[in-house]
């Protein structure tokens, strides 16, 4: 009897499942199979990938200094006049030229043949001149170069003061002029020739440095 129940138990018909995974091809099995494990196999390459990519990736670069700023003209202006004003809005300095270039790096304005007027607090005008000029940003100092002249116009009885020499340094709104090249003045029938000079109008001073001369005219007789 009990050989009877084992042949049964053999006998005995499969799962439909196993039935199903019996008929099918082979390669419809392998394919079965493949799919169930796809997320794991994504998960893989997804990593094996990213082991890939780090490892073939150049190093990142140290951080590299700002490049500083090149000596180059951002903006340039032809034929053209510049002013500035005062805050109690009195024109203080008016520029022209027939060029001028504009250098962000130090901020400062490179006029060619340039004519310049500056008005002081108490209204006196200072008008200058020179083959070529440098200025900073606002205006309110100018070194001159090349056939440089100041002049200071007459006021209140006062005979004009004129300065010329191949460089002058002026700063318009301390009313100070300097020179460390030969310069000649001019005041009415005086003349001095020094190798350089400081002047302060404010203080009223004009200090001749090196060898100097002196020229006067004569006074006519009563």
């Amino acid at each position: 009897m009990s050989d009877t129940l084992d042949d049964l138990a053999v006998l005995a018909p499969a799962p439909a499942t196993d039935r199903r995974r019996l008929r099918l091809p082979w390669h419809l099995r392998l394919l079965e199979a493949a799919t169930a494990y796809l997320p794991v196999l994504l998960m893989g390459a997804l990593a094996l990938s990213t082991w890939w990519l780090v490892n073939v990736s150049p190093p990142p670069e140290a951080a590299r200094p700002p490049a500083p700023p090149r000596h180059e003209p951002d903006y340039t202006m032809q034929r053209f006049t510049v002013q500035r004003f005062a805050a109690d809005g009195h024109l203080r300095v008016q520029i022209e030229g027939t060029e001028m270039r504009h250098y962000p790096d130090t901020d400062t304005l490179e006029i060619d043949s340039p004519r310049i007027r500056a008005f002081a607090l108490d209204g006196q005008v200072t008008n200058a001149s020179a083959k070529r000029a440098l200025a900073n940003g606002d205006g309110s100092e100018v070194q001159l170069f090349g056939a440089a002249q100041v002049v200071r116009e007459a006021a209140r009885g006062q005979a004009a003061l004129e300065f010329r020499s191949e460089f002058l340094h002026a700063f318009l709104d301390t009313e100070r002029v300097r020179s460390h090249l030969p310069v000649q003045v001019r005041r009415g029938g005086a003349e001095m020739r020094a190798d350089g000079m400081e002047y302060d109008n404010l203080a009223r001073t004009v200090e001749l440095k090196g060898r100097q001369r002196a020229t006067f005219a004569a006074r006519p007789r009563p």
